[in-house]
């Protein structure tokens, strides 16, 4: 007996953990698999004995992602044989399980269907008189809850060697004591059997500890030490569970030195506000300093402005790159940030992300939300140019989600939001914003994307923003040039960027830029294309290096003989010297050498010198 255990993710590299604390849950509650044997299920279940002919139940995981055809994933489930399949529903991947389990209804007609996440937690009368392929719908927290229905489901088949279908035979069943579900009834009508509470955090095991890690090895390992969030920010379902509560500091620090000791690439927190606790914020960040391994990453959510002097000055010892904060921002309106029930001191966030920066050592991820209320387009704009301010490594732009369940869904009407009736339900237009302001604000978060998340254009960006007069007029223009050269949606070499940047400089230098700017920015696109990788393909805008190379050459052969930059390439010659490393000459004729060998830990750029 089989129950499938089923997530469609966004991308290859991310891992649910959803799937795997149900399933590690359940397997120590029932005593499945490697949690237990027969005589532990039993234990636990207080059932009888299982027939002695028949294979052991069991809960197996699958993962695809919405990118894999619909048709494969069907076969590949059909192929795994489920007697019960459960799929794990966010906004990102409902459409791909609706049409899944459309198919899955005509091909496994008898096997029951579940959901749960919360796309469906909040809506589950309207998705189940919506689905009628679907059995029911798990809500809430599911651990408990689906140890529980996967007993249900085990004890069945324990006594009948089959399962009870999808529809249950009588009133009687069992389901209906199983607080937590919602479930259509033999006449079609649907049960509901409440809210369970939540649990505590320190009893579901340690999800990874029968998971071959290595099977996670190019993947983001997501990891949770806590849940529910103190805040209550009108546009997250966190803030439906107020009661936060943590994982045991003990079982945390022994499962993260697992994943050090495994040299895992990334380890990201789940935590909703990770240092709303201090202590045990402290006692974690304490724990990866001391014990790191030099190879593993940690990426936290926080609060900026909930960071105090003892926690800044922590921080400032990580080794450059151990640690990334994502700090929720989301706007610097006032009279914003009242609307949407956010408690943020703006000036604080720009102090403590100043001298988080001024530490090099950690990669700062901020966030913004277009289509809040109270924001109009230039309020936005203001927002936008204040945050870019604070010089983060990402800037992430996104666009207001009307959730179900969140209080940002029952203020639509009065915030006049009009949102796309399909998921992820992005907001369309605001009483603020029209539709036509929201186009201009998709333009200049690709254009974010592009030019500054890549990190490939630093220094271009960091002297064209003031040509402009702000960011946002910069990436305002990037984005119009895009669109009037029918470049969008495009997917552009690195060298193809770097052309179609050099002719916005020269369309806006056009009207008026100095010759010499002009070729100011012309050297900076060349450093800024050489700190990263020794490409030998080179933009039809790079200058004539042809002039310069017996002096390229005979720095090398100085280099080979006494070497003065490059003393860690003992053993190669000055021929091999040249094609590792790269000397560029400026307009100017300034050669800048960029050493490949030696690179920012948090950046990877090479080190450059100005050799002549």
């Amino acid at each position: 007996m089989k129950i499938l255990l089923t997530a469609v993710n966004a991308k290859y590299i991310h891992s649910n953990l959803g799937i795997y604390s149900l399933k590690a849950y359940a397997d120590q509650v029932l005593g499945l698999g490697e949690a237990g044997g027969r005589n532990a299920r039993e234990e636990n279940r207080e059932t009888g004995t299982c027939r002695e002919d028949l294979a052991e139940p069991c809960i197996e995981l699958a993962e695809y992602t919405i990118n894999h055809q619909l048709d494969l994933i069907l076969q590949d489930i059909f192929r795994r044989e489920p007697d019960v399949i459960a799929f794990s529903c966010y906004i990102w991947n409902i459409e791909y399980i609706r049409y899944l389990i459309a198919d899955l209804g005509k091909i496994l007609p008898d096997v029951p269907i579940w959901l749960g996440g919360p796309e469906v937690s909040f809506d589950a009368a309207n998705v189940l008189r919506e689905l009628p392929e679907v059995t029911g719908i798990i809500k809430g927290e599911g651990e408990e809850t689906f140890a529980r229905l996967a007993g249900y489901y085990v004890d069945k088949w324990c006594e009948k060697g089959t399962d009870s279908g999808k529809s249950l035979p009588d009133i009687q069943s069992g389901l209906e004591d199983i607080p937590g579900l919602a479930f259509r009834l033999p006449d079609g009508t649907l049960a509901d059997t409440g809210v369970r509470q939540v649990m505590d955090m320190s009893r579901i095991p340690f999800p990874y500890k029968h998971m071959d890690i290595k099977d996670l090895e190019h993947r983001i390992i997501y990891y949770e030490s806590s849940r529910g969030c103190p805040f209550s920010c009108s546009y997250c379902l966190s803030s439906i569970d107020k009661s936060v509560r943590f994982r045991s500091l003990e079982l945390v620090l022994d499962e993260l030195a697992y994943f050090l000791a495994a040299r895992v690439p990334q380890v990201k927190f789940v935590d909703r506000t990770f240092n709303c606790n201090k202590k045990h914020a402290m006692a974690i960040w304490q724990f990866i300093q001391s014990q790191d391994n030099g190879v593993t990453n940690f990426h936290f959510e926080i609060a900026a402005d909930l960071l105090d002097q003892e926690q800044m000055e922590l921080l400032s010892l990580m080794r450059p790159g151990l640690v990334q904060l994502e700090i929720g921002v989301q706007s610097t309106n006032p009279d914003t940030l009242k609307a949407i029930r956010r408690k943020t001191d703006i000036d604080e966030i720009r102090r403590i992300t100043g001298t988080i920066n001024k530490g090099h050592n950690v990669h700062q991820h901020l966030d913004l939300i277009a289509g809040l209320p109270n924001e109009n387009l230039e309020c936005f704009r203001r927002s936008f140019n204040q945050v870019y301010s604070m010089e983060p490594e990402q800037l992430q732009l996104g666009f207001l989600k009307v959730l179900k369940g969140s209080y940002m869904e029952e203020m639509a009407p009065s915030y006049g939001l009009c949102y796309s009736s399909r998921p992820p339900y992005e907001v369309l237009s605001t009483r603020w914003l029209s539709y036509r302001d929201i186009l201009e604000l998709k333009g200049v978060e690709d254009m974010v994307e592009v030019y500054y998340n890549s990190r490939q254009f630093v220094h271009t960006l960091a002297e064209l923003a003031g040509e402009y007069g702000s960011p946002y007029e910069m990436f305002l223009d990037m984005a119009a040039y895009y669109r009037e050269n029918h470049l969008s949606g495009i997917s552009h070499s690195r060298i193809a960027r770097y052309e179609i940047l050099y002719s916005i400089i020269a369309r806006h230098g056009a009207a008026g830029m100095d010759a010499s700017v002009m070729e100011r920015f012309r050297d900076l696109l060349m450093y800024d294309l050489y700190l990263r990788e020794n490409v030998k393909s080179r933009p039809s805008f790079a200058r004539d290096q042809s002039p310069y190379k017996q002096a390229v050459r005979q720095f090398f052969q100085r280099e080979e003989e006494c070497p003065l930059y490059l003393a860690n390439y003992e053993g190669y010659d000055s021929r091999q010297m040249s094609k590792m490393a790269h000397i560029e000459a400026m307009g100017d004729g300034t050669l800048v050498l960029f050493d490949y060998r030696h690179r920012d830990p948090l950046t990877y750029n090479a080190r450059a010198f100005r050799i002549r």
